[in-house]
Protein backbone atom coordinates (compact mmCIF):
# COMPACT_ATOMS: atom_id res chain seq x y z
CA UNK A 1 0.00 0.00 0.00
CA UNK A 2 1.96 2.99 -1.04
CA UNK A 3 2.08 6.35 0.96
CA UNK A 4 4.29 8.34 -1.82
CA UNK A 5 0.97 9.99 -2.82
CA UNK A 6 1.46 7.98 -5.90
CA UNK A 7 -2.11 7.87 -7.78
CA UNK A 8 -3.03 11.48 -6.52
CA UNK A 9 -5.70 12.94 -9.11
CA UNK A 10 -5.01 10.26 -11.40
CA UNK A 11 -7.89 9.45 -14.00
CA UNK A 12 -9.87 6.84 -14.13
CA UNK A 13 -12.70 7.58 -16.25
CA UNK A 14 -15.04 4.85 -18.14
CA UNK A 15 -15.96 6.44 -21.28
CA UNK A 16 -17.54 3.36 -22.76
CA UNK A 17 -18.94 -0.15 -22.29
CA UNK A 18 -19.46 -2.48 -24.78
CA UNK A 19 -22.70 -4.29 -25.74
CA UNK A 20 -20.80 -7.58 -24.57
CA UNK A 21 -20.35 -6.40 -21.00
CA UNK A 22 -24.00 -4.83 -21.37
CA UNK A 23 -26.14 -8.61 -22.15
CA UNK A 24 -24.04 -10.09 -18.98
CA UNK A 25 -23.94 -7.39 -16.73
CA UNK A 26 -25.96 -8.67 -13.52
CA UNK A 27 -26.73 -5.45 -12.46
CA UNK A 28 -29.07 -4.67 -15.06
CA UNK A 29 -31.92 -6.61 -13.28
CA UNK A 30 -33.21 -7.94 -16.76
CA UNK A 31 -32.43 -10.54 -19.30
CA UNK A 32 -31.12 -9.69 -22.65
CA UNK A 33 -31.23 -12.18 -25.73
CA UNK A 34 -29.07 -11.47 -28.55
CA UNK A 35 -31.62 -11.79 -31.59
CA UNK A 36 -28.68 -10.66 -34.73
CA UNK A 37 -26.12 -9.21 -35.18
CA UNK A 38 -22.87 -10.82 -32.99
CA UNK A 39 -20.32 -9.47 -35.00
CA UNK A 40 -20.98 -6.13 -33.47
CA UNK A 41 -20.95 -6.98 -29.74
CA UNK A 42 -17.59 -4.90 -29.44
CA UNK A 43 -19.50 -2.13 -30.48
CA UNK A 44 -19.08 0.54 -27.61
CA UNK A 45 -21.92 2.57 -25.89
CA UNK A 46 -20.84 5.90 -24.10
CA UNK A 47 -24.34 7.33 -23.58
CA UNK A 48 -26.19 7.16 -20.37
CA UNK A 49 -29.32 8.12 -22.05
CA UNK A 50 -31.58 6.07 -23.87
CA UNK A 51 -33.12 7.14 -27.78
CA UNK A 52 -36.45 5.95 -29.08
CA UNK A 53 -35.92 5.69 -32.74
CA UNK A 54 -39.83 6.17 -34.90
CA UNK A 55 -38.69 9.07 -36.59
CA UNK A 56 -35.53 7.31 -38.04
CA UNK A 57 -37.78 4.24 -39.22
CA UNK A 58 -39.22 6.82 -41.24
CA UNK A 59 -36.10 8.26 -43.00
CA UNK A 60 -35.42 11.33 -40.59
CA UNK A 61 -32.07 10.78 -39.16
CA UNK A 62 -31.26 14.10 -37.55
CA UNK A 63 -30.41 13.51 -33.61
CA UNK A 64 -29.77 9.78 -34.06
CA UNK A 65 -26.06 9.26 -31.68
CA UNK A 66 -25.38 6.29 -32.99
CA UNK A 67 -23.20 5.30 -29.05
CA UNK A 68 -26.48 5.49 -27.57
CA UNK A 69 -28.50 2.53 -27.18
CA UNK A 70 -31.92 2.26 -29.17
CA UNK A 71 -35.14 1.09 -28.52
CA UNK A 72 -37.48 -0.10 -30.59
CA UNK A 73 -40.92 -0.20 -28.34
CA UNK A 74 -44.80 -1.31 -29.67
CA UNK A 75 -45.32 2.03 -31.24
CA UNK A 76 -42.20 1.76 -33.36
CA UNK A 77 -42.91 -2.10 -33.69
CA UNK A 78 -46.67 -1.70 -34.94
CA UNK A 79 -45.55 1.33 -37.51
CA UNK A 80 -42.94 -1.12 -39.10
CA UNK A 81 -45.61 -4.21 -38.90
CA UNK A 82 -47.96 -1.44 -41.20
CA UNK A 83 -45.47 -1.36 -43.81
CA UNK A 84 -45.04 -3.87 -46.68
CA UNK A 85 -42.24 -6.12 -47.15
CA UNK A 86 -40.42 -3.65 -49.29
CA UNK A 87 -41.01 -0.48 -47.96
CA UNK A 88 -40.16 -2.15 -44.49
CA UNK A 89 -36.35 -3.18 -45.65
CA UNK A 90 -36.20 0.31 -46.64
CA UNK A 91 -36.47 1.31 -43.38
CA UNK A 92 -35.02 -0.89 -41.61
CA UNK A 93 -31.62 -0.95 -44.05
CA UNK A 94 -31.67 3.02 -43.44
CA UNK A 95 -31.80 2.61 -39.68
CA UNK A 96 -29.23 0.01 -39.05
CA UNK A 97 -26.89 1.74 -41.67
CA UNK A 98 -26.02 3.96 -39.15
CA UNK A 99 -23.40 1.89 -37.24
CA UNK A 100 -25.94 1.64 -33.99
CA UNK A 101 -24.06 0.70 -30.93
CA UNK A 102 -26.93 -1.95 -30.16
CA UNK A 103 -30.91 -1.68 -31.24
CA UNK A 104 -33.25 -3.36 -28.34
CA UNK A 105 -36.38 -4.84 -28.75
CA UNK A 106 -39.10 -4.56 -25.92
CA UNK A 107 -41.67 -6.54 -24.59
CA UNK A 108 -40.40 -9.42 -25.93
CA UNK A 109 -42.49 -11.93 -23.69
CA UNK A 110 -45.27 -9.70 -22.91
CA UNK A 111 -47.38 -10.65 -26.30
CA UNK A 112 -47.26 -7.38 -27.41
CA UNK A 113 -43.83 -7.62 -29.65
CA UNK A 114 -44.53 -8.09 -33.40
CA UNK A 115 -41.46 -9.85 -33.57
CA UNK A 116 -41.78 -12.09 -31.29
CA UNK A 117 -44.49 -13.35 -33.13
CA UNK A 118 -42.63 -14.36 -35.97
CA UNK A 119 -43.98 -11.10 -38.19
CA UNK A 120 -40.85 -9.21 -38.84
CA UNK A 121 -37.99 -11.22 -39.71
CA UNK A 122 -36.61 -8.56 -41.76
CA UNK A 123 -35.17 -7.23 -38.50
CA UNK A 124 -32.88 -10.43 -37.45
CA UNK A 125 -31.71 -10.42 -41.24
CA UNK A 126 -30.82 -6.56 -41.67
CA UNK A 127 -29.02 -6.72 -37.57
CA UNK A 128 -26.72 -9.94 -39.14
CA UNK A 129 -26.32 -7.72 -42.79
CA UNK A 130 -24.74 -4.48 -40.56
CA UNK A 131 -23.37 -5.95 -37.54
CA UNK A 132 -25.69 -4.62 -35.54
CA UNK A 133 -26.13 -6.28 -32.21
CA UNK A 134 -30.32 -6.58 -31.70
CA UNK A 135 -31.23 -7.76 -28.35
CA UNK A 136 -34.64 -8.39 -26.80
CA UNK A 137 -35.81 -7.34 -23.55
CA UNK A 138 -38.82 -9.14 -21.97
CA UNK A 139 -40.42 -6.39 -20.35
CA UNK A 140 -42.01 -2.81 -22.10
CA UNK A 141 -40.07 0.10 -22.93
CA UNK A 142 -40.97 1.79 -19.56
CA UNK A 143 -39.39 -0.76 -17.59
CA UNK A 144 -36.16 -1.31 -19.82
CA UNK A 145 -35.53 2.18 -20.24
CA UNK A 146 -35.57 2.79 -16.54
CA UNK A 147 -33.08 -0.62 -15.98
CA UNK A 148 -30.86 0.70 -18.59
CA UNK A 149 -30.64 4.62 -17.02
CA UNK A 150 -29.81 3.02 -13.68
CA UNK A 151 -26.99 0.56 -14.83
CA UNK A 152 -25.37 3.42 -17.23
CA UNK A 153 -25.51 6.62 -14.49
CA UNK A 154 -23.59 3.62 -12.57
CA UNK A 155 -21.66 2.08 -15.19
CA UNK A 156 -20.26 5.52 -17.11
CA UNK A 157 -20.38 8.08 -14.64
CA UNK A 158 -17.21 10.15 -14.42
CA UNK A 159 -14.79 8.75 -12.40
CA UNK A 160 -11.28 9.34 -10.54
CA UNK A 161 -9.07 8.23 -8.07
CA UNK A 162 -7.45 10.21 -5.52
CA UNK A 163 -5.29 9.98 -2.71
CA UNK A 164 -6.70 10.44 0.96
CA UNK A 165 -9.07 9.17 3.29
CA UNK A 166 -12.84 9.11 3.59
CA UNK A 167 -14.89 8.76 7.06
CA UNK A 168 -18.33 9.08 7.38
CA UNK A 169 -18.59 10.71 10.71
CA UNK A 170 -22.10 11.57 12.39
CA UNK A 171 -23.24 10.96 8.38
CA UNK A 172 -20.74 13.73 7.19
CA UNK A 173 -18.42 12.40 4.48
CA UNK A 174 -15.30 13.61 5.47
CA UNK A 175 -12.38 13.18 2.65
CA UNK A 176 -8.71 13.87 4.70
CA UNK A 177 -6.27 15.12 2.14
CA UNK A 178 -2.84 16.06 2.56
CA UNK A 179 0.68 14.82 2.46
CA UNK A 180 2.06 11.45 3.00
CA UNK A 181 3.09 11.18 7.19
CA UNK A 182 0.53 13.98 7.56
CA UNK A 183 -1.34 11.52 10.09
CA UNK A 184 -4.74 11.03 7.64
CA UNK A 185 -4.77 7.27 8.67
CA UNK A 186 -4.19 7.72 12.06
CA UNK A 187 -7.19 10.26 12.50
CA UNK A 188 -9.28 8.03 10.87
CA UNK A 189 -8.23 4.67 13.36
CA UNK A 190 -9.20 7.34 15.93
CA UNK A 191 -12.17 8.72 14.34
CA UNK A 192 -13.17 4.37 13.86
CA UNK A 193 -12.69 4.11 17.61
CA UNK A 194 -14.80 5.99 18.28
CA UNK A 195 -17.74 4.86 16.87
CA UNK A 196 -17.47 5.81 13.08
CA UNK A 197 -17.17 4.62 10.37
CA UNK A 198 -14.16 4.22 7.74
CA UNK A 199 -14.80 4.26 3.91
CA UNK A 200 -11.78 4.04 2.26
CA UNK A 201 -8.05 4.77 2.89
CA UNK A 202 -5.36 5.71 0.59
CA UNK A 203 -6.93 4.93 -2.79
CA UNK A 204 -10.50 6.62 -2.89
CA UNK A 205 -12.49 6.08 -5.65
CA UNK A 206 -14.76 8.83 -6.71
CA UNK A 207 -17.63 9.10 -8.73
CA UNK A 208 -20.08 12.10 -10.26
CA UNK A 209 -24.16 11.73 -9.43
CA UNK A 210 -26.30 13.86 -10.39
CA UNK A 211 -27.35 16.30 -9.19
CA UNK A 212 -23.95 17.55 -8.61
CA UNK A 213 -22.85 14.81 -5.97
CA UNK A 214 -19.24 12.82 -5.55
CA UNK A 215 -19.19 9.70 -3.83
CA UNK A 216 -16.30 8.03 -2.90
CA UNK A 217 -15.59 4.14 -2.49
CA UNK A 218 -12.24 2.05 -1.44
CA UNK A 219 -10.13 0.23 -4.40
CA UNK A 220 -11.48 -3.03 -4.49
CA UNK A 221 -8.05 -4.55 -2.90
CA UNK A 222 -8.19 -1.98 -0.44
CA UNK A 223 -11.45 -2.66 0.98
CA UNK A 224 -11.75 -2.49 4.67
CA UNK A 225 -8.24 -2.10 5.26
CA UNK A 226 -6.41 0.81 6.71
CA UNK A 227 -2.97 1.09 6.94
CA UNK A 228 -1.25 2.65 9.94
CA UNK A 229 2.90 3.02 10.97
CA UNK A 230 4.03 0.88 12.99
CA UNK A 231 1.41 -1.51 13.24
CA UNK A 232 1.10 -2.17 9.41
CA UNK A 233 -2.18 -3.04 7.44
CA UNK A 234 -5.31 -3.55 9.84
CA UNK A 235 -8.22 -4.84 8.52
CA UNK A 236 -11.02 -2.74 10.08
CA UNK A 237 -14.19 -5.02 9.27
CA UNK A 238 -12.16 -7.64 11.67
CA UNK A 239 -11.07 -5.56 14.27
CA UNK A 240 -13.83 -3.59 15.20
CA UNK A 241 -16.88 -5.27 13.06
CA UNK A 242 -19.07 -4.27 10.54
CA UNK A 243 -20.24 -1.68 12.00
CA UNK A 244 -17.00 -0.03 11.72
CA UNK A 245 -17.27 0.22 7.71
CA UNK A 246 -19.20 1.62 4.50
CA UNK A 247 -18.74 0.76 1.17
CA UNK A 248 -19.60 4.10 -0.37
CA UNK A 249 -20.65 7.67 0.77
CA UNK A 250 -21.03 10.83 -0.56
CA UNK A 251 -18.51 13.89 0.03
CA UNK A 252 -19.82 16.36 1.82
CA UNK A 253 -16.37 18.12 3.20
CA UNK A 254 -12.71 17.57 1.93
CA UNK A 255 -10.01 18.31 5.20
CA UNK A 256 -7.00 19.52 4.30
CA UNK A 257 -4.37 18.86 6.64
CA UNK A 258 -1.61 21.02 6.79
CA UNK A 259 1.84 20.55 9.22
CA UNK A 260 1.43 23.52 11.70
CA UNK A 261 3.47 26.72 10.73
CA UNK A 262 3.86 29.70 12.85
CA UNK A 263 4.64 32.00 9.75
CA UNK A 264 0.67 31.11 8.56
CA UNK A 265 -2.14 32.53 8.95
CA UNK A 266 -5.13 30.46 9.46
CA UNK A 267 -8.71 30.81 9.73
CA UNK A 268 -9.65 31.90 13.26
CA UNK A 269 -13.30 33.12 12.57
CA UNK A 270 -15.20 30.64 10.24
CA UNK A 271 -15.90 32.88 7.34
CA UNK A 272 -14.02 32.07 4.81
CA UNK A 273 -15.38 29.91 2.02
CA UNK A 274 -13.26 27.73 0.57
CA UNK A 275 -13.73 24.92 -1.80
CA UNK A 276 -12.30 21.73 -3.57
CA UNK A 277 -13.30 21.08 -6.97
CA UNK A 278 -13.76 17.20 -7.85
CA UNK A 279 -15.14 16.15 -10.73
CA UNK A 280 -16.35 19.22 -11.54
CA UNK A 281 -18.10 19.83 -8.19
CA UNK A 282 -16.77 22.38 -5.31
CA UNK A 283 -16.95 21.28 -2.10
CA UNK A 284 -16.67 22.61 0.97
CA UNK A 285 -13.13 22.36 1.68
CA UNK A 286 -12.08 23.19 5.54
CA UNK A 287 -7.92 23.53 6.22
CA UNK A 288 -6.14 22.22 9.29
CA UNK A 289 -3.06 22.55 11.09
CA UNK A 290 -1.67 19.26 13.00
CA UNK A 291 0.56 19.24 15.53
CA UNK A 292 1.82 17.43 18.47
CA UNK A 293 -1.15 17.31 21.22
CA UNK A 294 -3.68 19.02 18.90
CA UNK A 295 -7.08 16.26 19.09
CA UNK A 296 -7.48 15.80 15.46
CA UNK A 297 -10.12 13.41 15.88
CA UNK A 298 -12.56 15.90 18.37
CA UNK A 299 -11.65 18.28 16.06
CA UNK A 300 -13.00 16.55 13.11
CA UNK A 301 -15.82 15.56 14.91
CA UNK A 302 -16.76 19.12 15.58
CA UNK A 303 -16.41 19.89 12.09
CA UNK A 304 -18.98 17.22 10.71
CA UNK A 305 -21.23 18.74 13.64
CA UNK A 306 -20.52 21.93 12.39
CA UNK A 307 -21.41 20.90 8.85
CA UNK A 308 -25.11 19.78 9.99
CA UNK A 309 -25.67 22.84 11.91
CA UNK A 310 -24.63 24.70 8.25
CA UNK A 311 -27.26 22.50 6.60
CA UNK A 312 -29.98 23.06 9.08
CA UNK A 313 -29.52 26.74 8.47
CA UNK A 314 -27.11 27.54 11.63
CA UNK A 315 -23.88 28.70 10.58
CA UNK A 316 -22.38 29.72 13.77
CA UNK A 317 -19.50 32.13 12.43
CA UNK A 318 -22.09 34.05 10.38
CA UNK A 319 -24.31 34.69 13.91
CA UNK A 320 -21.54 35.82 15.94
CA UNK A 321 -20.15 38.42 13.35
CA UNK A 322 -23.74 39.75 12.51
CA UNK A 323 -24.30 39.91 16.62
CA UNK A 324 -20.61 41.56 17.49
CA UNK A 325 -21.48 44.03 14.57
CA UNK A 326 -25.05 44.43 16.20
CA UNK A 327 -23.85 45.37 19.25
CA UNK A 328 -20.75 47.71 18.11
CA UNK A 329 -24.08 49.79 15.81
CA UNK A 330 -25.97 49.71 19.05
CA UNK A 331 -22.73 51.35 21.11
CA UNK A 332 -21.63 53.81 18.28
CA UNK A 333 -25.27 55.39 18.59
CA UNK A 334 -25.77 55.28 22.52
CA UNK A 335 -22.54 57.18 22.77
CA UNK A 336 -24.21 59.40 20.07
CA UNK A 337 -27.16 59.89 21.83
CA UNK A 338 -25.54 60.84 25.40
CA UNK A 339 -23.89 64.26 23.55
CA UNK A 340 -26.38 67.17 23.79
CA UNK A 341 -28.18 68.28 20.10
CA UNK A 342 -26.31 72.24 20.73
CA UNK A 343 -22.74 70.25 20.90
CA UNK A 344 -23.32 68.26 18.25
CA UNK A 345 -24.21 71.03 15.87
CA UNK A 346 -21.55 72.73 17.11
CA UNK A 347 -19.03 70.10 16.39
CA UNK A 348 -20.79 69.63 13.01
CA UNK A 349 -19.86 73.25 12.08
CA UNK A 350 -16.79 72.99 13.57
CA UNK A 351 -16.06 69.62 10.50
CA UNK A 352 -17.75 71.48 7.57
CA UNK A 353 -15.40 74.92 8.76
CA UNK A 354 -18.28 76.87 9.33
Amino acid sequence: MSRNGGGRGAAASRTAIQVRELIHDQGLGLRLTLVGGAAGLNRGIDHTRIQKSGLALAGHFHGIVPTRVQILGQTEQSYLARLGHEERVRALHGFFGLDLSCVIITGGEAGGSAFAMGEMPELAACAEETGTPLLSSPVRSSATIAALHTLLDDRLAPRVRLHGVLVDVFGVGLLLVGPSGIGKSECALDLVMRGHRLVADDAVECDFRPPRMVFGAPAELLRHHLEVRGLGVLNVKDLFGVTSIRERKRIDVVVKLVAWSENTEYDRLGLDERSHVILGVSIRELCIPVQPGRDMASILEVAARNELLKHAGHHAAREFFNRLEGSLLSERSSDESVVPPSVRGEASSERWGE
